[in-house]
């Protein structure tokens, strides 16, 4: 058995890779909104903080009422209870990355957790 898994992600809506890749610590999906779209719906989580890469486009966040603009190489860290919805620029599309896992759980950095 292989100690990785490889998988190429077309440009759908919303790909999440947790079965694709066999995740057991994080769940990462890959995101497209077209310009003037928006995910349909404010959401917030139990447990899990949410890491947001803006791959292209540009767009912005809403987080608990304050709107963040989000743009290329724009990196955005929202805790559990942050109430979120993201929305495309309406002359822009944005494509983003979200890795989500449970926050407090990192217990080691590259460098304790390394094997040399």
């Amino acid at each position: 058995m292989a100690n990785f898994t490889k998988v190429s992600v077309a440009q759908e809506a919303r790909t999440e890779l947790h079965d694709k890749l066999s995740l057991t610590g994080a769940e990462i999906s890959v995101n497209h909104l077209p310009a003037g779209a928006s995910v349909p719906f404010v959401h917030a989580h139990k447990n899990n903080e949410e890491i947001y890469f803006v791959l292209e486009g540009k767009g912005k966040a809403v987080i608990d009422g304050e709107t963040v603009e989000l743009a290329a190489g724009d990196w955005i860290r929202i805790s559990p209870a942050g109430k979120r919805q993201f929305f495309a620029a309406e002359d822009s599309a944005i494509s983003f990355i979200c890795i989500q896992v449970k926050e407090h759980s990192l217990e080691a950095y590259t460098k304790e957790d390394g094997i040399v």
